[in-house]
């Protein structure tokens, strides 16, 4: 396999991603919370670190940046709507634009909705994706900065992915979504089965993510939202929702 990818938990929730091309020896960090922990995965492995993508400008997915820069000489690549909130920006990218690891190629969609210049890297060939804070397993991202038309049109333009894309978010939320989607859906069967392997693999504290697109299309309350109208509601209720 030529791609090769690694989780990093780092601060309360939060999921670095390692991705290492075999071929080219080349590895980007998908969104640094942190720097040590990265830096720290990436020796152990053996990986030189190359490139960072950053997905968003929140501080907890480029609050790595300058160190790793820092440390490794690494190139350093974000969407272009936030540049001004990435100052350690290399490469500003919109939707469309390719980056590239080793031979493996990424293109870039815009998501805006949690923030208003969210990208998201699609690998097609690998079946991979990473969204940041767009799509969660079984829930979606708050909207900060964004409308909930633009995120239900993010969800919608997602499920349309293979069915097998591995979706790569940044943050371990899938408990709490579950339980917020089986008050939306209790009669889910799909979703009720599901949430019995979440809560057996968080019980002994392993990861949820990454989840694929069948999945979310089959147990997701926000990508199951029949309309605009409807997921608005689902999202202004799972903002309060108490687990």
């Amino acid at each position: 396999m030529m791609l090769e990818i690694e989780r990093v938990p780092v601060l309360s929730d939060n999921y670095v991603w390692l991705a290492h091309e075999t071929e080219s020896g080349e590895t980007t960090v998908i969104d640094p919370a942190v720097a040590a922990p990265v830096l720290a995965a990436a020796e152990r492995r053996g990986w030189r670190i190359s490139q960072i993508w950053n997905t968003h400008w929140h501080p907890d997915h480029t609050g790595g940046n300058s160190e790793i820069k820092a440390a490794t000489g690494c190139f350093v690549t974000g969407p272009a709507a936030e540049a001004a909130r990435i100052p350690t920006l290399d490469a500003q990218v919109s939707e469309g634009d390719r980056v590239s690891l080793g031979p493996i190629l990424a293109e870039v969609m815009e998501v805006p909705a949690h923030t208003a210049g969210h990208i998201a890297y699609h690998l097609h060939r690998e079946g991979v994706i990473f969204v940041g804070d767009t799509l969660f397993a079984m829930g979606c991202g708050r909207l900060f900065e964004g409308s909930a038309a633009q995120m239900y049109l993010n969800l919608q333009r997602l499920a349309g992915l293979p069915d097998d894309t591995r979706v790569y978010c940044a943050h371990e939320y899938t408990l709490s979504n579950g339980r917020f989607a089986l008050s939306v859906e209790p009669d889910n069967e799909a979703l009720i089965e599901r949430m019995a392997t979440v809560e057996a693999v968080r019980a002994v504290g392993e990861a949820t993510v990454p989840t694929t697109i069948a999945l979310e299309r089959a147990t997701n309350p926000f990508m199951r939202a029949g309309d605009v109208e409807e997921f608005a509601r689902r999202r202004a209720a799972k903002d309060v929702f108490k687990a």
